[in-house]
């Protein structure tokens, strides 16, 4: 499946969210969805974890 094609899918998931069930029903399908995208990112091996929490700037 396509980039633009799973972005058009998400988007009207989300405003589905949002015409049913409103602002808290929105932020939660978009929490949940972001958890979704980073799991799929470590499982497929784009993701290191340690990058998240390390700066990057100069070290001390």
């Amino acid at each position: 499946m396509s980039t633009p094609i799973v972005g058009l899918l998400a988007g009207m998931v989300l405003g589905l969210a949002a015409a049913l069930g409103g602002i808290g029903t929105l932020l939660l399908v978009a929490a949940v969805g972001a958890v979704g995208f980073l799991a799929g990112r470590y499982l497929d091996g784009d993701l290191d974890p340690g990058e998240l929490f390390t700066s990057r700037g100069r070290r001390r």
